[in-house]
């Protein structure tokens, strides 16, 4: 299934701590082609390696990987 990715925001961790090891999150709010939304926390650094972008259409892979597609 292809979702286009309508917002992206920084995840909101009121006043707790991030582990050391911590991996920066991002919030996606995802429409699928059939209307219906959800929305998926994941690395923020894949999408900047992926160069996904609010309005892009994305894919998720067989081990939960996010990808744009071109």
């Amino acid at each position: 299934m292809r979702y286009i990715v309508k917002r992206i925001q920084e995840a909101d961790f009121g006043c707790e701590e991030r582990p050391a090891d911590y991996v920066q999150q991002v919030l996606l709010q995802l429409r699928d082609e059939d209307g219906n939304e959800i929305t998926m926390e994941v690395p923020d650094g894949d999408l900047y390696a992926r160069d996904i972008n609010e309005g892009d259409w994305v894919f998720f892979d067989k081990d939960n990987q996010i990808h744009k597609e071109v």
